[in-house]
């Protein structure tokens, strides 16, 4: 039996959930390389990352980091993107049903698949109507490992494009941590001013970190 096929036997007799993780990688690369198997081509690449191993440390990987290892070409490579973006794309699909701008935590559920494994900070509006019905998500901007530079123009440009009625913010922090900078509390408070003049108010400003979030309207900050 070929050595991709012994996970899909193993899965067809006992069912999905009593495979490895490198099992059941294994049977989306199919095939290993002159060096080594499947299986463990696969264990090999869930424990490249120094830091993030694992199934969630694949979240972390870019295609060439991928192409890098030995053994992976840019199939294998983009068979694990592919992978890494249907289940965020899954984990998108049932939040969103949930999800609702008067609660902090369903659109922080909402953006965590999307954005708690960057490794920059990106920051997002979303333009929404009187009756907190979602307009229009932009990806406003991308920085450094660090630091994103938010354009207050930009910003209420996209949203009088968009004929918004407020705008809630949702950036990430790609440390995990999501505690406001100063940096972050003053932006927000100088957006909170202008758009109360021009009466395209800011609902809420949201921090995602790994696996939780801030938001500066139930910290009282806006």
């Amino acid at each position: 039996m070929a050595e991709h096929e012994k996970p899909v036997e193993k899965l067809l007799i006992h069912g999905p959930h009593v495979l490895s993780d490198a099992e059941l990688l294994a049977i989306i690369l199919r095939t290993g390389s002159s060096e080594q198997s499947v299986i463990e081509l696969s264990q090999i690449i869930l424990n490249d990352h120094p830091i993030y191993k694992g199934l969630s440390g694949l979240n972390y990987r870019y295609l060439n980091d991928l192409i890098q290892i030995p053994g992976v070409g840019k199939v294998k490579a983009s068979q694990i993107i592919a992978l890494t973006e249907i289940s965020k794309r899954i984990a998108s699909e049932r939040t969103e049903k949930a999800l609702s701008l008067n609660s902090p935590s369903s659109v922080a559920d909402f953006f965590m698949e999307e954005v708690r494994y960057q490794t920059k900070e990106r920051v997002y509006a979303l333009f929404n109507t009187t009756s907190n019905n979602i307009i229009k998500k932009v990806l406003l901007s991308e920085g450094s490992i660090d630091r994103c530079i938010l354009s207050t123009r930009e910003l209420f440009k996209e949203a009088l494009r968009a004929d918004a009625a407020n705008i809630v913010i949702i950036h990430n922090h790609p440390s995990g941590d999501p505690s406001p900078s100063v940096e972050d509390v003053t932006v927000t408070k100088q957006i909170k001013a202008l758009g109360d003049e021009m009466h395209i108010p800011l609902l809420d400003h949201i921090i995602i970190g790994n696996g939780t979030y801030y938001s500066m309207n139930e910290e009282g900050l806006i």
